[in-house]
């Protein structure tokens, strides 16, 4: 009878035991995913939620810390290790730096540091309402390029170009910048003018670590639909390997097919125009 007996409690224990299982089980919603979300931590590392129950020594289990150990006890999470792995092994986008193209072995390159260059021309006109003649000075700040030199000193013309934005030259008057857009320049169809430094004459090479600076640069200059070679004549300094300076050319306006101004607030202007371009160019890290 009391073998009967046992056996009857022990059926009723198993069956506290799998109704208080069942209780600890979350209900999944229609449609949900069983699985858990993946965590962006390794599951090595993560620190279980609670801590298991520690029992006295000679106590007998009951339902209810069998049921606080089943719930607490740390779970392997598959999706989650998955995860982790790719996240190490993925590298983040844009986080591979850009090389820019090699140059031939040998070769230099000077950088034209933008916020420390401009461009400008002169024109000496006289205008109806001055009694003395005055120059007319149209200057933009928007200029871009480099130029590349060769082991021997001479300029790699094929990697070398400036060009200027001619669209954003702005003079004292309004009135004139619009005319010379319109009527001279004709930036509606050409808008830039670029040089395409060919032969240097009179720099010292290797540069001096500091010192002044000056010599002659010839090349290809293009305005309008217009090229032509020009000289330019350029003084300056470098410091630190960054090369700063003046540089300044002279052309008639017919050099380049312009139209010289023929308006009634302009008694005359002489029939040449003067570029001159300030510039620093620093030296690119190798």
């Amino acid at each position: 009878m009391s073998k009967h007996i046992f056996l009857l409690k022990a059926i009723v224990l198993v069956a506290l035991f799998a109704l208080a299982g069942c209780s600890a089980l979350p209900v999944q919603q229609s449609g949900a995913s069983s699985l858990p979300a993946a965590s962006t931590q390794p599951t090595d590392t993560a620190q279980p939620v609670g801590s298991p129950t520690v029992m006295a020594p000679g106590a007998s289990p009951t339902p209810e810390t069998i049921l606080a150990t089943l719930t607490t006890a740390p779970s392997v999470n598959p999706t989650a290790t998955t995860a982790g792995v790719a996240a190490t092994s993925t590298p983040v986008s844009g986080s591979t730096a850009t090389q820019s193209p090699s140059l031939p072995a040998g070769e230099i390159l000077f950088n034209l540091v933008a916020d420390k260059s401009s461009a400008d021309y002169r024109v000496r006109e006289q205008l109806a309402r001055l009694a003395l003649p005055s120059d007319a000075v149209g200057k933009t700040s928007q200029i871009s390029g480099s130029v590349v030199v060769k082991p021997d000193g001479t300029i790699d013309s094929s990697l070398s170009k400036f060009t200027v934005d001619l669209s954003t030259l702005a003079s004292d008057s309004g009135m004139r910048d619009g005319f010379v857009g319109r009527s001279i320049l004709q930036t509606g169809q050409y808008p830039t003018a670029v040089f395409v430094p060919t032969k240097v004459t009179g720099l010292a090479w290797p540069l001096p670590q500091s010192g002044q600076l000056s010599f002659k640069v010839t090349g290809d200059l293009t305005v309008k639909d217009v090229t032509k070679p020009v000289t330019w004549d350029v003084t300056g300094s470098i410091q630190n390997g960054v090369a700063s300076g003046t540089a300044a050319t002279t052309f008639t306006f017919e050099d380049f097919n312009l139209n010289q101004p023929s308006v009634p607030v302009v008694l005359s202007i002489q029939d040449h125009i003067t570029l001159e371009v300030t510039l620093a160019l620093q030296q690119a890290s190798q």
